[in-house]
């Protein structure tokens, strides 16, 4: 029997949360969007790593924050009256598990067609870019990162994620 080939995984068609970054806008599958709070109280943990923010108390449970800007390599912005959480489920080993996501702002749901999403694009030298990004949204005069959350985090982090949201 041959090896099987690795296919790039594109994005689906269908609605997208966006947000902001800097000056890139993202996109979630609205699917994987539980809500949107605002980012307040969320709890400092010490000698975490820097992209891990803290923890934030949502109707009796603890949800770890994941700060998009250090995990991205971005430098971390002044705090805005638009930050916000985007709260997202990830499967986890047969389960989901519930995080929060920092992010500058939050733009507005899209609903992007096979036409207006492309592959993603290839970095210098012909390398691929990372996994997590699953395509480019192109609508009218802008360009949307579509972000595949399930290959956002490693393993490890993934890990880290469970214990604190059981």
């Amino acid at each position: 029997m041959a090896p099987e080939c690795a296919v790039a995984s594109i994005a689906q068609a269908g609605k997208y949360l966006s947000f902001r970054l800097d000056e890139s806008e993202y996109g979630l599958e609205i699917l994987k969007v539980q809500e949107i709070v605002g980012a307040t109280g969320i709890s400092a943990l010490p000698l975490g790593p820097e992209h891990v923010r803290g923890l934030v108390r949502l109707r009796g449970r603890d949800i770890p924050v994941i700060g998009l800007r250090s995990l991205f390599g971005l430098p971390v912005g002044q705090e805005s009256e638009k930050n916000c959480l985007i709260i997202a489920q990830v499967p986890v080993h047969g389960s989901l598990a519930t995080l929060g996501l920092l992010v500058d702002e939050v733009c507005e749901v899209l609903n992007f067609t096979d036409d207006e999403i492309q592959f993603p694009p290839s970095l210098a030298g012909g390398m691929e870019g990372p996994d997590f990004i699953s395509g480019m949204g192109q609508m009218e005069d802008r360009d949307v990162i579509l972000l595949d959350i399930e290959n956002l985090f490693s393993e490890e982090e993934l890990k880290a994620v469970v214990m604190w949201d059981e």
